[in-house]
């Protein structure tokens, strides 16, 4: 009789260890597999590339604007029609590194001599750029190029934001 009993045993205790392990796996499944990201639209990317021309218009500097989205992809690009053609790439590096770095462009500055710029990624440690947040998310940034001086073309590529921010805080 105690034959009988061991396979049955056997049997429990591999059923139970199942079930364990059946249960660890449904504990893992109910964090999430996927990732939602919020992104803007093209038309959002053209309004905040269009007001950041007027911003700088306005300064009587003609600029170029890249807005990328947080992979650093470009969504929208414009050259005002006198801009040095040479600012339409700057102002794409620009962007792209805020976006990576997730800091305005002014604040990178100190690495502008770094081992991060010889390695030919597209990167610019320089002012002229910013993160597009609005309501604890992040969405890209904003580059822009053709002023004198990187400050003003940060604050061109700021104005470009400010011309959303209130309608992306709301979403």
């Amino acid at each position: 009789m105690p034959q009988r009993i061991l396979p049955k045993l056997k049997s429990l205790s591999i059923l139970a260890l199942g079930l364990v392990s059946l249960n660890s796996g449904l504990v893992q499944a109910e964090e999430p597999m996927t990732v939602n990201v919020s992104r803007i639209t093209m038309d959002v990317a053209n309004k905040i590339a269009l007001n950041a021309v007027a911003a700088c218009r306005e300064k009587g500097i003609p600029i170029s604007v890249t807005v990328v989205d947080r992979n650093g992809i470009t969504q929208a690009q414009l050259r005002d029609t006198i801009a040095p053609p040479v600012s339409l790439g700057i102002s794409q590096n620009k962007a792209y590194t805020a976006a990576m770095f997730n800091v305005k462009g002014s604040q990178l500055e100190g690495r502008a001599n770094s081992p991060l710029q010889s390695i030919g990624a597209g990167l610019a440690f320089m002012a002229g750029s910013t993160p597009i947040q609005a309501g604890g998310k992040t969405y890209g940034a904003v580059g822009v190029s053709g002023a004198p001086d990187g400050k003003d073309d940060e604050k061109c590529a700021i104005a470009g934001v400010a011309s959303v921010l209130e309608d992306l805080e709301m979403q």
